[in-house]
């Protein structure tokens, strides 16, 4: 028999929740083949079998939470291994188990491995205790595993249905789950885990950064210019399309290298001043907004920036992401644009100390002299910074220098 195990992941992560189990018990695995999905703060991980045999027990359900280094399942090598074994339920307790085991050997393999007794329903130990808790006759509750058994959330989605007797004549005060109408609507949704740790990132960052955002807008006539000359001679020798995040990406590049401090993060009493340029660029997929990280862009040019970022995407939107393509950071970027933002306030990245936020470009009537107006492509950037370390000269100064160096494309080519 062996034991598969939660391994370590990361320094920053220490549990995760079952996202999917991709063998079931009775199937055989190879060694090295993955048996579950987990799902993390940052990114979903297949955890990978570290033995040949055959899955006799699972020992977590689908949505369980478990830390690095559980047990969540044992294999037995020997390929011939009973299945009626294999069929019960994850968390049994150990006196049942004991007796339904000695039962099968006692008794011929003639039964269905799933039969139990009608009277007493298969459930988790956590079901159980909410039923218990909520006087839930468990019978009455309607399980949606395959297998018949009963999980917390079935017993929570009984315990939500709306009760059709009459009412007494004592009244009891609602909570706040009861105060819905019954007749209206309602769909139940549990969160993520990583938009969980999203909700929980987004109020750290606002409860211990010294949050504050300037705004500037950009005329982008030129860039716009120059990529419509260019993009089609770039795609053929490159292989990757001319977008405007490698523009931005080298703005900001240069912008930070005059204004040190925004590629910098806090560290107890001290200021961790960052020599490198590791620009996470915001992604939005089904599961949440995730950041990876574009390393070194300062040594990359524009295809190679523009490569970096599509193949990051892909893998964001494919949840292929590792935890090494989120981590390390120094700045980043997001663009809200792509889904119409003409204006926001991004939150920032922790423990960053400066996010960028791009926006839609809009034609907008401009004053190009006393006498002269002209309609031109102009987008609205702003950068919330950390003002603990960041005053608003560096960072109105940080703005400008962005705003300068895609208002003049060659100036941005000299300066990355």
């Amino acid at each position: 028999m062996a034991e598969i195990k939660v391994p370590e992941l990361a320094e920053s992560i220490t549990e995760g929740t079952i996202f999917q189990w991709l063998k079931k018990p009775g199937d055989f695995i190879n060694k090295g083949e993955p048996i579950a999905e987990l799902e993390t703060d940052k990114v979903n991980v297949e955890l990978m079998s570290e033995e040949s045999g055959v899955i006799t027990k699972l020992l977590f359900n689908e949505g369980d939470t478990v830390k690095v280094g559980d047990t969540i399942a044992i294999v037995s090598a020997e390929a011939e291994a009973n299945v009626p074994q294999a069929a019960e339920t994850p968390q049994q307790p150990e006196k049942e188990e004991l007796s339904q085991t000695a039962a099968v050997k006692e008794t011929p393999v003639k039964e269905e491995p799933v039969a139990r007794p009608a009277q007493r329903p298969v459930a988790s130990p956590a079901a159980r205790k909410l039923a218990r808790e909520k006087g839930i006759d468990l019978s009455k509750v309607t399980p949606f595993d395959p297998l018949g058994r009963i999980r917390k959330q079935d017993v929570e989605a009984y315990s939500n249905q709306p009760v059709q007797s009459a009412p007494t004549a004592e009244t009891v005060k609602p909570t706040m789950p009861d105060l819905f109408e019954p007749e209206k609507p309602v769909e139940r949704i549990k969160m993520s885990r990583r938009r969980q740790t999203i909700a929980k990132r987004l109020v750290e960052a606002q409860h211990t950064a010294a949050m504050l955002t300037t705004f500037n807008e950009i005329d982008m006539t030129a860039i716009m210019d120059l990529r419509n000359r260019r993009k089609d001679a770039f795609y053929q020798e490159h292989d990757v399309r001319l977008g405007f995040m490698s523009f931005f990406t080298k703005a900001v590049v240069a912008a930070l290298k005059k204004y040190p401090l925004l590629n910098a993060e806090i560290q107890g009493d001290e200021i961790i001043v960052k020599k490198y340029y590791d620009i996470g660029v915001a992604v939005s997929t089904d599961e949440g907004l995730v950041v990876p990280v574009v390393r070194d862009a300062d040594k990359k040019n524009f295809a190679e920036i523009e490569r970096e970022i599509l193949h990051l995407a892909t893998k964001a939107r494919e949840n292929k992401l590792s935890l090494k393509d989120l981590q390390g950071g120094t700045f980043t970027i997001t663009n809200g644009g792509v889904f119409g933002s003409l204006l926001s306030t991004p939150i920032l990245n922790g423990p960053q100390v400066g996010i960028l936020g791009m926006h839609k470009i809009q034609l907008r009537p401009v004053a190009i002299d006393e006498v002269r107006m002209e309609n031109r492509p102009m987008m609205y950037v702003a950068l919330s910074y950390d003002h603990r370390i960041i005053d608003g000269k560096e960072a109105v100064g940080f703005l400008v220098k962005v705003k300068e160096l895609l208002e003049d494309p060659e100036q941005l080519l000299l300066e990355s």
